[in-house]
């Protein structure tokens, strides 16, 4: 029989490094839970299987598998399986620095998530769960490395806020189309708001109102923040890349246009963000 597997870090982590992880873990058969006065740090969920459903700022949304939501702390939330077992998997992390990056990487409240069936990104939390239960991360380091870059691969793909607009499905394909589309020109400069319309033959007035009504920016802004997610990667990566090689691989024209963009969008330097993580 499937057990529920959970590792507990030790609690002053929370108060020590920049993010840390005060639990993570796999439930095989997860039960109701009900939180009038929501989580005390942030809390991701994620369907591993089966479907679930959560009610969270007045409003009930289903889980199925393949999406998961970041629940910020103190927001009230509800959720259970909609039939059936439903297996999730989970992870509540806080740190000094879990706004500032949330901020960062545009998350600025509760948001749900919605990956595609073969996205690596689905896993994450399992895998990290079995590197924390071969023990001897007793000073939490290796979590909160684990859970910087899940944010970061998480990141690439939100859906929508709780009460904002969030259209059908149908859209939300039509969003992913061009989402994906961005990705694979994130290293052209030249890349425009007519190109982005082009790929959903629509009108830019038109794509602009569908990304607004989604994730509350425009298509342009969007792009500049997946960019900017990509250039955090590499300088976190163990490859030697100098300021000046990720700005080119990630589409900025000059290495001063993209310090600056990630100096007002990071609140540092690429250098600072580098040194710090």
């Amino acid at each position: 029989m499937l057990v529920h597997r959970r590792v507990v870090m030790p609690f002053e982590q929370l108060g020590r490094l920049p993010l840390a992880v005060e639990s993570v873990g796999l439930n095989p058969d997860q039960e109701r839970i009900v939180r009038p006065d929501g989580y005390p740090y942030y809390h991701w969920l994620q369907t591993m299987s089966g479907r679930g459903r959560i009610a969270v700022e007045g409003r009930s949304h289903p889980l199925p598998s393949g999406s998961g939501i970041l629940l910020f702390p103190g927001v009230a939330h509800t959720y259970e399986a909609e039939e059936g077992r439903w297996e999730t998997a989970y992870l509540t992390f806080g740190g000094a620095a879990a706004d500032s990056i949330l901020a960062a990487a545009g998350v600025h409240q509760s948001t749900f998530f919605q990956w595609p069936a073969d996205a690596a990104a689905g896993r994450l939390i399992e895998q990290m769960l079995e590197r924390l239960e071969q023990g001897g991360d007793v000073f939490g380091i290796e979590a909160s490395t684990s859970a910087y870059h899940f944010l970061l691969a998480m990141t690439r793909y939100p859906t929508s806020q709780p009460g904002r607009k969030n259209g059908d499905p149908d859209r939300l394909e039509q969003l992913r189309t061009v989402i994906e589309w961005m990705e694979s020109r994130c290293s052209d400069p030249s890349v425009g708001m007519d190109q982005i319309a082009g790929v959903l033959n629509l009108s830019s007035r038109r794509v602009n109102g569908l990304f607004r009504e989604t994730f509350g920016q425009s298509p342009y802004a969007y792009f500049i923040q997946l960019r900017l997610r990509k250039a955090k990667e590499m300088l976190t990566s163990s490859s030697p890349l100098s300021v000046r090689e990720v700005a080119e691989r990630v589409g900025f024209r000059d290495a001063s246009h993209f310090i600056a963009t990630f100096r007002r969008h990071v609140g540092m330097t690429p250098e600072q963000f580098r040194r710090l993580h």
